[in-house]
């Protein structure tokens, strides 16, 4: 599986993200050329060496036509519609950026996602950068990002609506739930269009992932930091397709003298206490008496503490404890947007059939009680919100 992981010790910008990508190996005339099918007038792609602490790393300068004009996120789409070298991918990934910047702009200033109007984001340079930056992704063939914790800078700037803290009312609202990392820095690190791309492709935060790296990118912010390199760097690999194997515990017992409610309390109890699952099998115990075989999953550091329970809460006098290999498909959690709130989903990962996705029932079961709807009708919506999600 093709990966990048932005490592964002600085921060993220657009054009930072862009210039990494560009350093990664996707050369700069092929950017400028999809840049300049959105008709937004001639635009010219310049990169540049820079050094940063005495780091070298590539500078991006877009040249594009003087506007003043704000626009609507319609606006952006149709650009990208139209545009026609751009590939599929590269314009549901772009289109789907500036969902992710609208849908934050409409919240913090109290209107519809259709209304809002796109100030510095939607000013051409920054049109360029979320543009080309979905098609370099789409040019390395990129399968999965995943990055840093997010450093967002302190202090204030001065942008459209006036002044305001770091960081700023869009950028804080792309940012929940992204693991933001502390700065002493008195700047803004990351953007609203940097804070965009990861809470839009990123797909986990946390340290590099077991991968062979291919190709590393340095991209240059515009500002100098003392004591630290402005620059945002991208690495380019490649992760295991292989299944990952743990071992676990096994814990069996069984009882034919608990009534349904103790064991039902039992069971609550051991899940509480950190079992990976717990089940109940109907078996026929000695003398043709009916009981119920009690089977936990569990991480072998858990043994102990879940026998334990085991002895408190039912009648079995014994223990049967064995550890056994299992595969493991990687997964992840995912919250997405529905037009009934957020819902929490598990995103496994399979070599063969790609990735599947599964809601959290009672996020589901909430939904359907509140807006009177069937289960069904929400789990194809969801199931359609995540195949339109950019790969």
């Amino acid at each position: 599986m093709k990966v990048a992981y932005f490592d964002t010790l600085s921060g993220i910008s657009g054009d930072m993200s862009l210039s990494a990508l560009i350093d990664a190996g996707v050369p700069a005339d092929w950017i400028e050329k999809h840049l300049n099918s959105l008709g937004i007038g001639p635009v010219e792609v310049s990169i540049k060496e820079a050094r940063k602490c005495g780091y070298r790393a590539k500078h991006l300068e877009l040249k594009t036509q003087p506007e003043t004009k704000h626009r609507h996120l319609h606006h952006i789409n149709a650009m990208i519609d139209n545009s026609a070298s751009l590939s599929e991918r590269a314009k549901t990934t772009a289109k789907a950026i500036f969902l992710s910047l609208g849908e934050a702009e409409a919240k913090v200033h109290g209107t519809t996602l259709q209304k809002v109007h796109f100030h510095e984001v939607g000013a051409a340079d920054s049109i360029c950068d979320i543009v080309g930056v979905a098609a370099a992704l789409d040019f390395l063939g990129i399968e999965r990002v995943e990055a840093s914790p997010v450093p967002t800078g302190h202090g204030q700037i001065k942008i459209a609506h006036g002044i305001v803290n770091i960081p700023a009312p869009a950028t804080a609202e792309l940012l929940l739930g992204v693991p933001l990392r502390h700065s002493d820095i008195e700047a803004e690190l990351t953007t609203p269009t940097g804070a965009a791309i990861l809470k839009t492709l990123c797909q986990k935060f946390g340290p590099v992932p077991a991968m062979t790296i291919d190709a590393i990118g340095y991209g240059a912010g515009t500002r100098d930091i003392v004591g630290q390199a402005n620059i945002l760097r991208v690495l380019i690999g490649r992760m295991s397709d292989e299944v990952p194997s743990e071992s676990i515990h096994i814990l069996e017992t069984q009882v034919d003298d608990m009534t349904g409610e103790q064991l039902a309390y039992a069971l609550e109890r051991l899940r509480d206490a950190g079992a990976v699952d717990v089940f109940c099998t109907s078996i026929s115990m000695k003398k043709n008496r009916p009981g119920q075989l009690i089977t936990i999953l569990a991480a072998p550091a858990d043994t102990e503490k879940l026998r334990d329970i085991l002895w408190q809460h039912t009648t079995t006098l014994g223990v049967r404890v064995r550890s056994e290999p299992r595969y493991v498909l990687p997964r992840e959690e995912l919250i997405l947007q529905s037009p009934w709130g957020p819902v929490r989903c598990k995103v496994t990962h399979r070599n063969s059939t790609g990735e599947r996705c599964s809601p959290e029932f009672a996020d589901l079961a909430r939904i359907a009680n509140e807006h009177n709807l069937p289960l069904a009708t929400i789990e194809r919506k969801m199931d359609e919100l995540f195949r339109a999600l950019p790969r």
